[in-house]
């Protein structure tokens, strides 16, 4: 028997219908579009059986690569035919800022995210869940964070 956690299906039908529209608007490259189905179907259910672990289900599967932001965007403004430069002078940042963050050295701030939005059409609560995503990715595969967590709960559990 599968048991689904999260949202009502309608919801989902909702936010689907939604990203339709932002698709069609703005002519997304196929790897953001990607991402941000991910995005939705990360937030939409969890799928669960019984007898069986929820992280072993395909459709609750992470990532096991995190993927910067930047390199997303790098491929968006690739498939729009925008350069760096061009998108650089558009935002208002230098062309050496824009390079890092799309080179996954420098993540995308909120205020980053913002200047995309305006320049892009694409919303910055994306681009700053994709930089939050990105980081506890590195965060949580980062051995010592995950020693000193372990350490941390053992500590916990023995007040």
């Amino acid at each position: 028997m599968i048991k689904r956690v999260g949202h009502p299906y309608v919801s989902m039908t909702n936010t689907v219908l939604s990203l339709w529209l932002v698709i069609k608007e703005n002519l997304l490259s196929l790897s953001v579009t990607l991402l941000i189905c991910q995005t939705i179907i990360n937030d939409a259910e969890m799928i669960e059986l019984k007898d069986h672990d929820p992280r072993m289900i395909a459709n609750n599967l992470k990532s096991s690569e995190p993927v910067h932001p930047g390199l997303l965007l790098k491929e968006e403004i690739e498939y729009r035919g925008i350069t760096q430069k061009v998108l650089a002078k558009q935002m208002g940042v230098s062309y050496t800022v824009l390079n890092e963050i799309l080179n996954g050295k420098r993540p995308i701030s909120v205020e980053y995210a913002l200047y995309l939005e305006a320049v892009l059409g694409i919303d910055a609560q994306l681009w700053i869940q994709m930089q939050a995503d990105y980081n506890l990715q590195v965060a949580k595969s980062d051995k010592t964070i995950r020693r000193r967590i372990k350490e941390i709960r053992k500590m916990v559990a023995a007040l």
